[in-house]
């Protein structure tokens, strides 16, 4: 048996829930879907340390950290840009407070609240939500699921694909939609790891550090300096001040580490030439240049014996961090690749599949971390649920 509904989401992370939410203000009936047992499991796994929901920040400054793919987003975030999150936030009962380098965090700093009550309202608009349902490609005009009750197909007047990424494949974005959308002539390019961590084999005198953070740090690449913190871990590196270069590292541009990025280097020089006395050279670096112990632990793995000489001032203002390359594609927060621009419309409709939009992580963008994932995400998926209304209105009339 063939279900008949006006329009079908699929994928119910943010993106799809935001899809869903434009679609429904129509009156019409609007199926949801989701492969996993529950909906928006990415959404509160993020929202585990808190939930990062956008950026406080200049609109063009904004825009700018969405790279090649900021004349695609633009005329999206202009409609929904980060003080519209916040508002869209309130309307949800979840009260919003600018935090450090002005990111946007719910007071309640989880993400179960504000996901319950968004769930809640798309109840009362009557949109139908069924999980368990995986998408598995069309038969004709029919779309079609494998469900725990076997396949189901669905006659949809218009649909909306926000099926995700490639990581994190047990919360859902596993990636597998890739083939079943070439084969319908959809361009996708290939997906790689973003705002990931890195690789690092460690000397065994780095053990002692595993688990500990580099606080105060800075990262360098191509001009850009990136401050934020990091943790050392047993396979490498990881944490957000990592995840903002990643993108650097997975292209092969070299990264090094400003260890005192207040200090300016002749301070550093000056610190370095005050007469050492019997203090080994350790110790006298962690007291004439307040380094902890993971600063010196990093600066021996990567910069070699402490010489007490220019060299070193050079080095600690300029560590070059060497590491082998991104950890794997499924311990990646975010992904680069999925649904090329040439693909879609303006409206995000499929040129190979007209009623098909799609949304969310599963478009070729990349972004930071920082609440920039999560804003383009609600932007796409309400584009895209404006732009399927759009359609379903010029057919209708």
């Amino acid at each position: 048996m063939t279900k008949q509904v006006d329009a079908l989401v699929i994928g119910a992370g943010p993106a799809g829930l935001m899809a869903a939410e434009m679609l429904s203000a129509a009156g019409g009936e609007v199926l949801l879907t989701e492969a996993k047992p529950s909906p928006g499991r990415k959404l509160l796994m993020a929202g585990k340390s808190g939930l990062n929901l956008t950026k406080a920040e200049a609109a063009a400054t904004f825009r700018a950290a969405y790279a090649e793919a900021e004349d695609w987003l633009a005329p999206m975030l202009d409609e929904f840009g980060p003080e519209d999150v916040q508002n869209w936030a309130r309307g949800l009962g979840q009260d919003v407070f600018t935090g450090s380098a002005g990111r946007v965090f719910p007071v309640r700093m989880k993400a179960s609240p504000l996901l319950r009550a968004w769930l809640e309202r798309l109840g009362k608009a009557g949109v139908e939500l069924r999980t368990g349902w995986r998408f598995s490609g069309w038969d004709g005009s029919a779309t079609c699921f494998m469900t725990p009750n076997g396949q189901q197909n669905v006659e949809a007047r218009v649909q909306v694909l926000a099926l995700g990424g490639a990581s994190w494949a047990r919360l859902g974005s596993d990636g597998l939609w890739r083939e079943t959308l070439a084969a319908e002539g959809v361009g996708v390019d290939a997906f790689a790891p973003a705002n990931v961590g890195l690789r690092v084999a460690w000397s065994p005198h780095m053990e002692r550090y595993f688990g500990q953070p580099v606080k105060g740090a800075a990262l360098l690449e191509r001009g850009a300096r990136h401050r934020g913190e990091f943790v050392i871990s047993r396979r490498g590196l990881e944490g957000s001040g990592i995840y903002a270069i990643s993108r650097a590292a997975r292209e092969g541009r070299a990264i090094r580490i400003d260890l005192l990025p207040d200090w300016p280097l002749e301070r550093v020089r000056e610190r370095l030439a005050q007469p050492r006395g019997r203090q080994s050279a350790t110790n006298f670096l962690r007291k004439a240049l307040r380094l902890d112990g993971v600063k010196l632990a990093l600066l021996r793995e990567f910069g070699g014996a402490f010489t007490l000489d220019d060299s070193l001032a050079q080095r600690i203002k300029d560590l070059p961090l060497r590491h082998d390359g991104l950890r794997p594609l499924d311990e990646a927060i975010s992904v680069a690749g999925g649904v090329r621009r040439d693909a879609l419309d303006a409206n995000l409709m499929l040129q190979a599949r007209p009623g098909v939009f799609c949304a969310g992580e599963m478009l070729s963008w990349e972004a930071p971390t920082g609440g920039y994932l999560l804003t383009a995400c609600l932007a796409s998926g309400r584009w895209a649920g404006r732009g399927a209304l759009r359609w379903l209105e010029n057919r209708s009339g």
